[in-house]
């Protein structure tokens, strides 16, 4: 159980565990006292999208690995930096010919995939004459120069991909975010610039409104925190807030009973929070907003609790951040309303960049509309020409039928004698 879920939850939490010999211990929890407690089937529990491009292939590959014994005995005993640092990547030499088999078969149908893609990509910008195969470079979770052939060193390639792209994800998701929120204003003012004065000011004024009514919110705890946790116990699980046990708590929030609360299991903590900040029936409630603070908060209580780093709280980990004074008092917890995204500077720099790119664009429309009105004089062209031949061709039917109506007899003269 643990290995597979320390390698996929390093990965960003890609499966649930699978060793059914390590059982998790029981709650020890009157579960008359939750309201509509239903079991917990693991079994059914789909694996997140990482967000990676080969995020099919590299279920996949775990999917086949995870048959063969004598390697899944090894992962169980593996550590993180086993894992990163590609020294059991080695045992695949061990796996049985079937598995590795299977595992060829994958890696010929994502090369195979890869390469459709870059024709794909390739084709639309019209180019020919590239060396398909020599493009394949820039895929780094695989062993471009063996397209046939699933080694030690694909696995090795796949798994420090997977941690790097992944270690850059939230990264990424906060830049988008950020831009997100610069093309809203950025479209709001241009859409001022289109009014009158008095509607500018009648839709400054509203704009305004829905600004104080988001931030007119109850108290948002400090997540994490005991008062946070409580609430979650008491308002979600429905239990005595009076009988609040952290051990307790992390075994029933652990859903798949792996003995880790992995980033998707924390950030359900949140819900709550969030229900006070944000509903998508109000107008001035944004829910892209509401899955950027779900993201800060899971990266605050990781940066908390997390003591290791490896994107997983264990129960021992869990338990040692609820002794902490931050845990019983926390710092207020400041809402993305309480905060400036981006500062003018950084917004005159995207319009500018948004500008060049709405230039370029019209370039590209302006020649793709010389080039439609080119080919639409070709046709015209091509359609006169084909009204002339056909034309012509009428002429000489027309002029044969003629002939074949009125023969000569010999000597030059008509047969038909004209009437005296």
């Amino acid at each position: 159980m643990k290995w597979r879920t320390i390698l996929l939850q390093y990965c960003f939490l890609l499966v649930t565990c699978i060793l059914t010999t390590l059982e998790a211990v029981p709650i020890d929890i009157d579960k008359t006292k939750v309201e509509n407690a239903q079991p917990v089937d693991s079994a059914k529990i789909e694996p997140p999208d990482t967000g990676l491009y080969y995020d099919e292939y590299l279920k996949q590959v775990i999917d086949v690995l995870e048959t063969d014994n004598h390697f899944r005995e090894k992962l169980q005993k593996a550590d993180i930096e086993e894992i990163k640092s590609g020294r059991l990547s080695k045992e695949l030499d061990l796996v049985s010919h079937h598995v590795r088999t299977k595992l060829d078969e994958l890696k010929r149908q994502e090369v195979a995939r890869l390469r459709m893609l870059i024709k794909a990509k390739l084709d639309s910008l019209q180019d020919t004459g590239i060396d398909h195969h020599a493009l394949l470079k820039q895929f780094d979770h695989l062993n471009h120069l063996n397209p046939e052939k699933f080694e030690s060193t694909d696995l090795d390639m796949l798994i420090k991909a997977a941690t790097s792209d992944l270690e850059h994800y939230d990264k990424a998701r906060h830049e988008e975010f950020k831009k997100y929120e610069m093309m809203k204003e950025h479209e709001r003012r241009e859409y001022l610039k289109t009014l009158n004065e008095e509607k500018r000011k009648e839709e400054e004024s509203k704009f305004e409104e829905m600004k104080r009514k988001h931030e007119n919110h109850p108290k948002v705890n400090h997540p994490g925190s005991k008062d946070q946790l409580k609430e979650v116990w008491e308002e979600a699980d429905g239990l005595d807030p009076n009988d609040f046990d952290p051990k307790t708590f992390f075994k029933l929030h652990d859903v798949n009973s792996d003995g880790f609360l992995d980033e998707q299991e924390l950030e359900a903590l949140f819900t709550k929070e969030l229900e006070k900040v944000y509903d998508p029936k109000n107008e001035e409630d944004d829910m892209v907003e509401m899955e950027e603070e779900r993201l800060r908060m899971r990266e605050h209580v990781m940066n908390e609790v997390d003591t290791n780093k490896d994107r997983l709280v264990t129960l021992e980990e869990f338990l040692k951040a609820t002794e902490k004074k931050e845990f019983l008092e926390p710092d207020s917890w400041e809402t993305l309303d309480q905060q400036q995204f981006f500062t003018e500077e950084e917004l005159k720099e995207y319009e500018n960049i948004i500008s060049i790119q709405e230039t370029e664009l019209k370039k590209k429309a302006d020649e793709l509309q010389k080039q439609k009105e080119e080919l639409q004089r070709q046709h015209d062209q091509l359609e006169a020409q084909k009204l002339e031949y056909h034309q012509v061709l009428q002429q000489m039917e027309q002029k044969k039928l003629q002939q074949e109506i009125s023969p000569s007899v010999p000597g030059g003269e008509s047969k038909i004698q004209p009437r005296m």
